[in-house]
């Protein structure tokens, strides 16, 4: 009898615990988000988001909540004999929490660590070069995103991308939105929606414009998104977000029925910061 009473508390302390700690959580990321935002941040971000100014002022306050609580949460760590400086740390979390600036998202769950290197970084790649034949090659890298808890980045080309913003190429965004799309523990061009009948219209568009960019590229069409994207539906999504935040003009006016399903998905329209 005593036993069972004992196992009855242990379960209820554990469900007890299960619906708690998301009260807490948000509890504790509601008091980073009102604390007072460094002005010496602002001047950083200043320089370091191009488009920070062309938020609207209620834009600007929720971004700067994100990056309160994206900073607690995450942890930098330099590379290569880097050391992590806080217009770094800023300038990526600035980049990042764009992605969810009208709550999209839980603040990346599975990222616990930002790898930074100073600039390329190598890595060893195992590739399949034909039957039961292996090859090992030594491959450059200006960023990854790791399913399982870290973002890895060239702070060299993170600087570059914040120098053009316009260009469609930037390497925060592109290893974010790969960790919005990992939440659910696959990397496969689909990020967790808000509906079921979302996914349907999801998979519509996205197969279709993917299956235009890769009959673009095949034929040396020039194209507003990188040719990247057609390597798969992952990085199509992924390139996809690029395009959307840095060319959204392009964009809208090229791909109207990706921008506007990009549009729902990230709650935000671009259009009017340019």
């Amino acid at each position: 009898m005593v036993q069972t009473i004992i196992v009855f508390v242990i379960i209820g302390l554990i469900i007890t615990g299960i619906l708690i700690s998301p009260l807490l959580t948000k509890q504790r990321r509601n008091r980073l988000k009102r604390r007072p935002f460094p002005p010496l941040w602002n001047a950083i971000i200043e320089n370091n988001l191009p488009i920070y100014l062309h938020l609207s002022p209620a834009e600007r306050r929720r971004l700067q909540g994100h990056i309160q609580v994206f900073l607690a949460e995450k942890q930098f760590i330099g590379c290569a004999g880097l050391q992590v400086t806080e217009e770094m740390k800023l300038a990526i979390a600035a980049v990042a929490c764009l992605l969810l600036l009208n709550e999209r998202g839980e603040y990346f769950p599975k990222l616990r660590s930002i790898l930074i290197y100073p600039s390329t970084y190598f890595v060893n790649e195992t590739v399949a070069t034909g039957n039961y034949i292996v090859e090992e090659r030594r491959v450059a890298r200006l960023g990854e995103s790791w399913t399982n808890d870290q973002v890895i980045l060239s702070w060299e080309q993170v600087k570059q991308d914040t120098l053009d913003w316009k260009d469609g190429h930037n390497v925060v965004l592109h290893e974010f939105a790969h960790q919005l799309d990992q939440e659910d523990g696959k990397a496969e061009g689909v990020p967790i929606l808000q509906g079921k009948s979302d996914y349907l219209v999801w998979a519509q568009v996205m197969a279709e414009e993917y299956q235009q960019l890769c009959a673009q590229v095949q034929r040396g069409v020039k194209t507003v998104m990188d040719s990247y994207g057609a390597t798969n539906p992952a990085e199509f999504f992924a390139v996809a977000t690029e395009t959307f935040f840095e060319k959204p003009q392009q964009l809208l006016k090229q791909h109207p029925a990706l921008y506007q399903l990009l549009q729902r998905y990230y709650q935000l329209d671009p259009v009017l910061w340019a």
